[in-house]
């Protein structure tokens, strides 16, 4: 049973996340104690007015509500607004003055403001603007689209090297596209995505798969764990489950993530049978893990054969992992004819690094080398990039 309702049931996931902007502490003061209650909770406080670049910051963050302070400097006050509301329309901001003649109004509504709350600030008229607050942030979540891409990797045997592929792929894409970046572990019988990238995970997979009915961004950024690289990764259960998740509450899974998160990657792992199909429907790209082994490319075979024989086949890439050209016992042309395509992907062997990763929860991407190129190869094209000039010829990666 999943531990997830005993364990965040104070949390609330409904509770708008607000910004307070304004230089002087003691009127913020006034207005946090009007913001206490269950309906919002105060996740920044910023004591002066920012400029442009240092917005950045607030904007990515994708808070609920911003309430500035109009009083100390209307103009720069209004710089701020403006700025906010032309970068972030999904933002609701708010101010606050002693002031309220009609042509302060005006310019208000003409920056973007949504709330104007005069002095004084009482909780019962703030409490009013959070409700009217909390409307628009679940009426523009409902029409927010899932355009992030799906990236799935699949081994095709256990052993293959799909999470080794996966993990450190998610976290080559996170620091080449400098976008945000997802790793959800869906092997749910053994992954360990988490773990090969030390990563101590609360919740899992399975707890997001358990609550389809609550699940949305609120409830799954409370779920992920964070990476040092900036990945967000949502880990495999603990315990093997007892029963497969439905096909409604998988396409849900993907689609919250893929309203959040630029690029999703999946670690599908060579067991999750079930959810093959869901999986490679919704999936931009599918990267088939294999080795040049005679079992792994007959495996192979088979897997493109039912999966990608037909309209699906321009979503399959296969990556060949720990890749020797110079020791092959299976030349090219037998592997091609094997996979029935090209391989895209040749990911060189070195057990020791591998296992040295493994063990100390360290990504292979992390140090300079044949391997970490090779994966910010992978990064680059998923993320539309040119590769970078001049490497090829040290580190080749295709033979």
């Amino acid at each position: 049973m999943s531990t997830f309702t005993r364990d965040t049931e104070s949390l609330s996931m409904s509770a708008l996340s607000v910004v307070l902007i304004g230089p002087d502490e003691q009127r913020r003061r006034v207005v946090a104690n009007a913001l206490a209650g269950p309906q919002a909770g105060i996740a920044r406080e910023v004591e002066r007015y920012p400029q442009v670049d240092d917005l950045a910051e607030i904007i990515e963050a994708d808070h609920d509500v911003v309430i500035v302070d109009l009083d100390p400097d209307p103009e720069l006050a209004l710089d701020v607004v403006e700025n906010l509301c032309g970068q972030n329309t999904a933002v609701t901001v708010m101010v606050y003055s002693a002031r309220a003649d009609s042509e302060l109004l005006v310019r208000c509504m003409r920056a973007g403001v949504r709330e104007f709350l005069t002095e004084p600030v009482l909780p019962s008229t703030v409490g009013e603007a959070l409700v009217r607050a909390s409307v628009r942030r679940d009426e523009v979540r409902r029409h927010k689209k899932a355009t992030g891409k799906l990236l799935v990797v699949v081994g095709a045997k256990g052993g293959a090297g799909a999470t080794t592929v996966a993990s450190n792929f998610a976290v080559a894409l996170a620091k080449e596209s400098g976008r945000k970046v997802a790793l959800l572990d869906l092997d749910l019988q053994l992954g360990d995505a988490a773990l090969t990238l030390g990563v101590a995970t609360k919740f899992t997979a399975l707890d997001a798969l358990e609550n389809m009915n609550r699940l949305d961004s609120d409830l799954l950024s409370v779920l992920m764990a964070k990476h040092p690289s900036g990945l967000a990764v949502l880990g495999a259960a603990d315990t093997i489950p007892a029963a497969q998740p439905s096909k409604n509450g998988m396409e849900k899974l993907f689609r919250v993530a893929r309203e959040d998160f630029e690029y999703v990657v999946v670690d599908a792992g060579s067991h999750s049978i079930e959810m093959y199909e869901a999986l490679f429907e919704a999936a931009s790209t599918v990267y088939l893990v294999s080795q040049v082994a005679v079992a792994d490319l007959r495996n192979a075979n088979r897997f493109v054969s039912r999966y990608f024989s037909g309209a699906r086949s321009g979503k399959l890439e296969v990556v060949l992992n720990r890749y020797v050209s110079r020791d092959i016992e299976i030349d090219e042309a037998a592997i091609t004819k094997a996979l029935t395509k090209p391989a895209k992907w040749k990911i060189p062997n070195d057990y020791a690094a591998a296992r040295r990763a493994q063990n100390s929860g360290v990504p292979l991407v992390s140090e300079k080398s044949q391997i970490a190129y090779a994966f910010a190869e992978m990064a680059r094209a998923a993320s539309g990039q040119l590769s970078l000039p001049g490497k090829r010829k040290k580190f080749s990666l295709f033979g």
